[in-house]
């Protein structure tokens, strides 16, 4: 066994991702939400008349009352977000969408931009787990097909947005100048703490998942530039809600 590295794809876990409970089926979709201010923006906070306690966030069983849509966050961290969308495929999600925020690692991205991740360098301990990993460039990625479903709702829309390459990391105060070089030069143009393992999870469960992100700050230079007040962030995590539910109502009605 070669610690850490090594994992067994091949068999079943001994814990179930349900453990000893029995769960009702919630239905084909599912969003994953990571932050607790659009979880509110989305009107499912947790005085929500439906939510539910879900780990140490909330599910909403079906989001404003679409049988078959179901909600769940906040969480952070790659474990956590693998462990929220385990239990969401056992009850019963196939197409998952995730909504996050991102930190920008190139002047190309500014704050308020909204981004879809084609693929994330893996920087994070739990896609070992679910996926084989290249060992010169550990990568995963989101359902081709329903990323580009998303990316043409959104511009259904008039959303602007980019598709493009990111880094997912365990440590966002160990961000250093080196790192954020050195991923960029990797093709990265944001980075997170979730998105690597939820696709790699995904890819293992053979289900559908595809993420969208708000950048809410910058490290692109060695001052970082938060921007969490800015309006256009607002408005961005606002537009990005808003086609979120709407492209959750589209995938329960078509599949």
């Amino acid at each position: 066994m070669n610690y850490p590295t090594w994992s067994d794809l091949s068999s079943d876990s001994i814990v179930p991702p349900l453990g000893a409970r029995q769960a009702p089926d919630l239905g084909p979709v599912a969003i994953m939400i990571s932050c607790e201010p659009d979880l509110k923006l989305m009107g499912a906070g947790a005085d929500h008349p439906s939510a539910l306690r879900f780990f140490t966030g909330i599910l909403i069983p079906q989001v404003r009352g679409d049988k078959g849509i179901s909600m769940a966050g906040p969480f952070i961290g790659a474990p956590y977000g693998a462990m929220l969308l385990e239990s969401l495929i056992a009850r019963g999600a196939t197409q998952v969408l995730v909504l996050g925020w991102c930190g920008a690692i190139t002047e190309d991205l500014k704050v308020g931009d909204i981004l879809l991740p084609s693929r994330a360098i893996v920087d994070e301990g739990t896609s070992k787990d679910y996926k084989d990993l290249d060992r010169t460039l550990p990568v995963s990625g989101p359902d081709p097909a329903l990323l580009r479903r998303l990316s043409g709702h959104l511009a259904s829309l008039g959303i602007a947005h980019k598709t493009a390459g990111i880094w997912t990391t365990d440590a966002v105060y160990r961000e250093t100048p080196k790192k954020v070089a050195h991923f960029r030069n990797l093709g990265a143009c944001a980075v997170e703490m979730e998105c690597s393992a939820l696709f790699s999870v995904a890819e293992y469960r053979r289900v559908s998942l595809a993420a969208l992100l708000v950048v809410s700050d910058s490290v692109a230079s060695t001052v970082w530039d938060p921007g969490f007040r800015a309006k256009n962030f607002k408005q961005a995590r606002k537009d990005a809600c808003d086609a979120i539910l709407g492209f959750s109502k589209l995938l329960g009605e078509h599949g």
